[in-house]
């Protein structure tokens, strides 16, 4: 596909790095053709020269975004306005039946245990998902996994930004061929935005899932501000976070919480500028609505389907109507246009 020479400057440079609406997906990053971009923790910076290839535009989830025209990509229809939270084929909420998974899982530890039933009966080979960095606790860092124990270590929610998409480089250079992404809403725009464009960092990836997203937090803000600072926690201690109507610290003594209103001071900036909580792109869509040991699961594309009722048959996952959720269901909805509103 030949793309417009643009540069990064005139592009992403001006309008959205400068414009203070980067993500910090790291799209433009890895899809650089020619290293002139690198990672700085927070979003890309111009190392050398542009080439001019016009190459980054295209992947940047908030430059000239057209939902509209993903949504055609994706499902070969656009949402309707009663689509309150995107296009989808069902809606259930599960749980996984491993009881180790269920110990490490955030909720009901759907995504972890559709992971390792891919990998395990090969309908991929890898997936891209956040792990812990080994010298700072808490700290998110992207992994590229390839068995069933090295999900169960990366699974939980991290509440820090880890910019999964860097991952997609590490299954490019192990040559990859079916690849499993899990991100946040930002992140699924990107990868559909690289597929859209033909990009080859993008073709490995078989299965989108995503995760229902409020905002993140800042690492120095929440880890070492608040769970450090405030309530006097060790992040080495701290076994999970959660967030249940407030935001729920784990460790090994006791469980401490922090009032939502409180944590939104330490919100990223560039998360007031999304208009996506649950993934509208992604092929399956999850997050915790309030639940307890369950996952609320939107099935929006035929793979994503087939994916999840493989997993069912097989015994991987119980499952209930969503009907019988009503509160999950109605937060889904209110978050979601909460949201929309917010552009």
């Amino acid at each position: 596909m030949k793309f417009d020479k643009v540069s990064f400057e005139e592009t992403l440079g001006a309008n959205v790095v400068e414009a203070e609406k980067c993500v910090g997906c790291g799209a433009c990053v890895v899809v650089c053709p020619f290293s002139c971009l690198e990672y700085n923790g927070e979003g890309p910076d111009l190392v050398k020269e542009c080439r001019v290839c016009g190459i980054c535009p295209q992947v940047c989830p908030k430059f000239e975004w057209s939902r509209p025209k993903l949504e055609r990509f994706v499902f070969d229809k656009e949402a309707k306005v009663e689509d309150e939270f995107g296009i989808y084929r069902q809606i259930s909420v599960a749980q996984t039946t491993d009881d180790r998974t269920a110990m490490v899982g955030q909720d009901g530890g759907v995504v972890s245990t559709l992971l390792s039933f891919a990998l395990k009966y090969r309908l991929i080979d890898s997936a891209v998902v956040s792990g812990i960095d080994q010298q700072r606790a808490l700290y998110p860092v992207p992994r590229l996994v390839t068995t069933p124990e090295e999900v169960l270590r990366c699974a939980g929610t991290r509440y820090s930004y880890s910019p999964n998409i860097l991952a997609l480089t590490d299954a490019i250079k192990q040559k990859s061929t079916s690849v499993a992404f899990v991100g946040t809403p930002c992140q699924i725009r990107a990868v559909r935005k690289m597929q859209l464009a033909g990009l080859k960092h993008s073709k490995p990836v078989k299965f989108l899932i995503g995760l229902m997203c409020s905002e993140c937090f800042t690492y120095d803000g929440l880890v070492k501000t608040h769970i450090t600072g405030a309530l006097g926690l060790n992040p080495s201690d701290v076994r999970k976070v959660n967030i249940k109507g407030k935001i729920l610290v784990e460790s090994k003594a006791a469980t401490k919480t922090i009032p939502l209103a409180i944590a939104k001071k330490y919100a990223r900036k560039s998360c007031q500028l999304c208009d996506d909580f649950s993934s509208e792109l992604a092929d399956i869509s999850m997050g915790g609505l309030g639940l307890n040991g369950w996952t609320f699961t939107i099935i929006r594309t035929e793979k994503g389907e087939k994916l999840f009722s493989s997993a069912v048959g097989g015994g991987y996952l119980n499952v209930r109507s969503a009907d019988e959720e009503s509160y999950a269901l109605n937060l889904l909805t209110k978050l979601s246009k909460r949201k929309r509103k917010a552009l």
